[in-house]
């Protein structure tokens, strides 16, 4: 049976979420624990998250034998032996054609910064910058929405044929002391993420301006090549 898998995870404690050889990875401890309850399967997930990259919720779907009809039970078992970085908070049964990467619809990120120096505690999960100019973030966060060729916003050397992507929803608001940067598309190149991000963080520290940024997005110019730091970065819905 098909099985839709929704997961959250501490990405600071992996290598990324695909599956590398010798390298410790999400998918590789799911499947270490899938062989361990005699499991053979394929892990299809919505989509490959980088190393420090965090998820709190990432889906991802297998084949798994029909005797497993307790899907609390799965959970649990799971759970008990997974390592504690990995969380499985929901399965579900779904259609012989559902594909948790071709089957998304909207996938939304988030990027989380505060102007409160960082601590051992909670450095590896938010990006300190000395200050925000909220206005002007919430005026250049809204350029990225729309269809746009984001040649200038992935990873050099991840060539890819179509770099083509539609934003549907951009926002940033202030959460407590948490400053957030929200993004909802249909799908994103790698390190698009948090090449935006790093623009947008040029742009509050005066350094560039919207006009750049129209221009970069319009590709005139590739004017910032910086990504921000991984850190900050979470996975937060898929929808279907």
């Amino acid at each position: 049976m098909n099985l839709k898998f929704t997961i959250s995870y501490d990405g600071s404690a992996f290598l990324g979420s695909q599956k590398q050889p010798n390298k410790i990875t999400v998918e590789g401890e799911l499947l270490k624990v899938f062989k361990a309850l005699n499991i053979s399967t394929k892990i299809i997930l919505s989509g490959r998250t980088d190393r420090d990259v965090h998820a709190t919720k990432q889906v991802f779907n297998c084949e798994i034998p029909d005797f497993w009809e307790d899907l609390i039970k799965l959970r649990e078992v799971i759970n008990r032996r997974v390592v504690q970085s990995i969380k499985i908070l929901k399965i579900e049964k779904v259609n012989d054609d559902f594909h948790s990467r071709f089957s998304a619809k909207r996938r939304t990120y988030r990027y989380l910064i505060t102007t409160k120096n960082t601590n051992p505690f909670n450095q590896k999960y938010i990006t300190y910058v000395k200050s925000v100019d909220e206005e002007l973030l919430k005026e250049a966060i809204k350029e990225f929405i729309g269809i746009y060729d984001f040649k200038y916003f992935h990873k050099t050397g991840s060539e890819k044929e179509q770099t083509k992507r539609q934003i549907f929803d951009t926002k940033f608001y202030k959460y407590r002391d948490i400053y957030v940067f929200k993004f909802t598309a249909n799908s994103y190149l790698r390190s698009q993420i948090r090449l935006m991000v790093g623009f947008l963080l040029a742009i509050n520290e005066k350094k560039l301006s919207i006009e750049d940024l129209k221009d970069q997005l319009r590709v005139k110019k590739h004017i910032f090549k910086t990504p921000v730091a991984p850190n900050g970065l979470y996975l937060t819905k898929i929808d279907y």
